[in-house]
């Protein structure tokens, strides 16, 4: 897997924060924390484009995502969103990926073939640790910029994201082999 950015990239980085953001904001119906928190129907989304494409891939889907769904919903709370928010769910996307495929150094579909159960356990628990992780982070900037209760906040974005996040080795299961052809013209960053 040789790693190429190109512009290429950033298209689709573009494309895959934007169809996050648009899928968060009219597919995720139910307001936990009114004007802060939806419940994230697609939370996993973010971990799989990381996961299929690459970390920085998947940094990019969330954090664009994040700022395109805010903007949509009426979520958008300043400085909260751009820096706390989008850069905490971008990193929530990027390291599961990062740490489980050693930075692209491992292929995605031999790892599966190896060993399905030790990749969902892994995928798992990766995704589910960095999305505790920027939950707290999250829920510390709510506190700060909203003036939300902390626990308050850690609580409904726990089962706004985790709830959904947990889907992702079994999304990445499900996609893997059928978009083998599509990752070999999207490249891997």
């Amino acid at each position: 897997m040789a790693k190429k950015f190109s512009f290429v990239n950033i298209i689709f980085f573009v494309v895959f924060g934007v169809l996050t953001g648009v899928l968060w904001a009219y597919l995720c119906p139910i307001p936990l924390i009114p004007g802060a928190v939806h419940f994230r129907t697609f939370a996993f989304i973010i971990p799989v484009i990381g996961y299929l494409f690459g970390p920085v891939s998947g940094f990019f889907a969330g954090y664009i995502g994040t700022i395109v769904w805010a903007l949509l919903s009426g979520n958008f709370i300043p400085l909260h969103s751009p820096i706390a928010d989008g850069i905490t769910v971008g990193l929530s996307a990027f390291f599961p990926a990062f740490c489980h495929l050693k930075n692209g150094k491992i292929d995605l579909v031999e790892l599966i073939d190896t060993n399905k159960g030790a990749f969902i356990w892994k995928s798992l628990f990766l995704s589910v640790f960095f999305g505790i992780l920027m939950i707290l982070a999250t829920s510390a900037s709510l506190a700060y910029f909203a003036g939300l209760e902390y626990m308050w906040c850690v609580m409904w974005i726990g089962i706004a994201d985790v709830v959904p996040i947990a889907l992702t080795p079994f999304v990445v299961l499900l996609l893997a082999k059928r978009m083998k052809n599509i990752r070999n013209i999207i490249p891997y960053v």
